[in-house]
């Protein structure tokens, strides 16, 4: 067995931490944080995450999940100099969760499908829970509402079709979402802005229900899809600049022009 490289060691870490928030001689913006102004950032590397994730860029990720750990180190830093938890503490629980869990793997239970083991898990978590003296009133009970709100639709739904609310298949969700644009259009009409916003989170919340069913990741799907707008529209002003045209003074069926351009290249190309 071979002796761990010290600069791979979290040790280190925890006391570069540790430095920073040390009152003689430390960073002070470092010192300035608390948990409430750093989870934004936390937020933040976690999405960063998994932009490098859907892009494939191992480098990036490697970079990324350091950054995010960053985060763990910092929270557990302020907890400790509350005298509340340190990091150790934060690894230990974690472990023992994961042990607590996993009963098909470190205990004596079998689950041979994922979907077995997604049901283990919620029940330990309710027992869990049921232990600790957490009551929950609703089965829509511990979804973040800081989750992205595509993300959390998807979770509030799926937690729903547990309790049997759920469209069985794909049509009638589709019919859903016809219904929910004719309202919109209608609250368009009236000139009520508020309405109208009303309606279209309808919109958005039945189209994050027909991901779910689809088994597609809305979120992920978005992404997608900023990250197609983005590489269309940036192929759009090289066209304009390669042609010595302004961009921004087109007209926009000019610009739609180019639109038009870029995207049959894309389909000739793929």
């Amino acid at each position: 067995m071979t002796t761990a490289d010290p600069t791979r060691d979290i040790t280190r870490l925890l006391a570069i931490m540790a430095r920073l928030r040390d009152p003689d001689g430390g960073c002070p913006w470092d010192l300035q944080q608390s948990f409430a102004t750093i989870a934004p950032y936390t937020i933040e590397e976690a999405h960063e995450v998994a932009e490098a994730i859907a892009r494939g860029d191992l480098p990036a990720l490697k970079d990324e999940l350091g950054d995010l750990l960053l985060q763990v180190v910092f929270h557990a830093r302020m907890a400790e100099e509350a005298g509340a938890f340190g990091f150790g503490d934060v690894v230990a629980a974690i472990s023992d969760k994961m042990i607590r869990r996993h009963p098909h793997v470190f205990g004596e239970a079998r689950a041979e499908t994922s979907e077995a083991v997604r049901e283990s898990w919620e029940a330990i978590k309710a027992r869990e829970r049921a232990e600790a003296g957490e009551t929950r009133t609703s089965r829509l009970d511990g979804v973040p509402e800081a989750l992205p709100a595509l993300m959390r639709a998807e979770k509030l739904q799926k937690k729903a079709a547990r309790a049997g609310f759920d469209w069985p298949e794909l049509p009638p969700i589709r019919a859903k979402l016809d219904e929910e644009l004719a309202e919109l259009d209608a609250a368009l009409a009236t000139g009520d802005d508020a309405h109208a916003a009303e309606e279209l989170g309808d919109v958005l919340f039945v189209l994050a229900n027909l991901a779910r069913r689809m088994g597609t990741d809305a979120e992920g799907a978005l992404r997608a899809a900023n990250a197609k707008f983005t590489r269309r529209f940036e192929a759009m002003e090289r066209l304009a600049r390669a042609r010595g045209l302004d961009f921004a003074a087109l007209s926009l069926a000019e610009q739609d022009a180019l639109w038009t351009e870029v995207k049959g290249g894309e389909e000739r190309s793929g």
